[in-house]
């Protein structure tokens, strides 16, 4: 294969990958609301020239490029947060902006450069008759990630019936190969008091109180180590041979965390007791934890034994209509993946990278420095479309997407158009050489 070729052609449309990506910042894209960001995906993939283009009843967009065995997956989530307080940017999200090495506006790391290049991935590909019988590309534009990460996926595998041999998820990685993230649930506990007059706080029972001493050791959970006298045993634990059998890519991963973010209460008035008091859990999981495993970790708390019936430990659900109007309801756990070092998905990236740019991570001028000092394989800090891909359905996944991990949901968002060229350069090369 001649990868200089490939690097060639990469170069030669960074100008239409810039005004693609330009043209998608145009559009406000939250989760199910990102209708025009797939009509300009679609128009984009046909002016290019992909074989089939569909959009499915969810809203999710799919492209194929080739005929051949091997169905090679390349998914980018193209919906995107909103821009928070708009006094915090110093351009207008929308309109963006474009210098010599960048691209500002919502979205450009997190994540519409992943489609943008995946879809010129696919033309050089079809540029440099690197299509074969051996396999066909097929570039996806999900939505709903911001809100459910994965649900998208899960309505691809199982209502789509399109299951790849393989998934690219072009998610930010700063130049990196990554090669899992932790998971993460969304955990609701419910307490149960009874209210009385405020004057006379004895008569009741404050639903506020109990959920305090319920806190307590959930903060006790994130904090604590694992010694044999602590009670409360950290979430560190499992980093621990002798509690996890899956230790080793725990530490890969990362320690397992858990945080209050939300806190609810029922009361009569602001003269009353309590009578019930609800919070949201975000337990992010590393490897050897499960949704079960983590439901039962709240419930046998001391405080939540203590008040026995009156308190509810359960998951969120998620079922909010997609743009299109479909409801595909799920629960809010999004499993923990991690594909092998030495697997054949990865070991093919890392040829296809190496061949192409060499052993290290390469940036910018802003971003070369920090990216060389990290390790080419590596995983993510935060969930991606992987927990479905992998974690639900087991198909394998690997990540490398142009953008910077740190940029997601932050004022001032960018991008670096250099990295769109080297993904879409990596992207063509990788099919070649997994199916060779």
């Amino acid at each position: 294969m001649d990868f200089q070729a490939i690097k060639t052609a990469a170069e030669g449309y960074r100008a239409d990958m810039t005004k693609f990506l330009r043209d998608l910042v145009k559009f406000p894209g939250e989760s199910c609301g990102e209708k025009e960001h797939i009509m300009r995906i679609k128009e984009e993939m046909e002016k290019v020239g992909f074989d089939k283009v569909e959009i499915d009843p969810m809203g999710n967009i799919l492209g194929y490029m080739g005929h051949g065995e091997t169905l090679i997956g390349f998914d980018a989530h193209i919906d995107t947060v909103g821009i928070g307080n708009r006094a915090n940017w110093a351009f207008d999200p929308y309109e963006g902006f474009e210098s010599e090495e960048e691209i500002g506006g919502r979205g450009t790391s997190d994540q519409m450069g992943g489609i943008v290049s995946a879809v010129y991935g696919a033309k050089i590909m079809k540029d440099l008759s690197l299509l074969s019988d051996k396999y066909t590309v097929l570039v996806t534009g999900t939505v709903q990630e911001e809100d459910c990460d994965g649900l998208c996926w899960e309505y691809i595998v199982k209502e789509d019936k399109v299951k790849p041999a393989f998934v690219v998820s072009t998610e930010p990685t700063d130049g990196g190969i990554y090669r899992g993230q932790r998971g993460r649930m969304e955990i609701r506990v419910d307490v149960k008091g009874v209210s009385c007059h405020g004057s006379a706080p004895e008569r009741g029972d404050n639903a506020i109180y109990k959920m305090a001493d319920i806190l307590r050791e959930v903060r006790a959970l994130n904090e604590n180590d694992a010694e044999d006298g602590t009670e409360i045993k950290g979430l560190v634990k499992m980093l621990d041979e002798a509690y996890n059998p899956q230790w080793q890519e725990a530490r890969f991963l990362g320690r397992g965390t858990v945080t209050t973010s939300e806190i609810f209460f029922t009361s009569p008035s602001r003269c009353a007791v309590a009578d019930s008091c609800s919070v949201s859990l975000d337990r992010r999981m590393t490897a050897g934890e499960t949704w079960e495993s983590c439901l039962d970790e709240i419930r046998a708390l001391p405080a939540v034994q203590k008040y026995g019936e009156d308190v509810t430990v359960s998951m969120y659900q998620y079922e909010r209509p997609s743009w299109t109007g479909c409801v595909y309801p799920i629960e809010c756990y999004f499993p923990t993946w991690v594909i092998p070092e030495d697997h054949k998905v990865t070991t093919a990236l890392h040829e296809a990278y190496t061949s192409l740019y060499g052993e290290s991570r390469i940036g910018s001028s802003e971003t070369e420095e920090m990216r060389r000092a990290r390790p080419l394989v590596d995983k993510w800090t935060f969930s991606t479309n992987g927990v479905s891909i992998m974690g639900r359905n087991g198909i394998p996944c690997i990540g490398f997407g142009p953008g910077a991990e740190a940029q997601a949901h932050a004022p001032n968002e960018k991008t670096w158009k250099q990295d769109l060229v080297v993904c879409a350069a990596v992207y063509a090369a990788l099919p070649t050489l997994y199916t060779k």
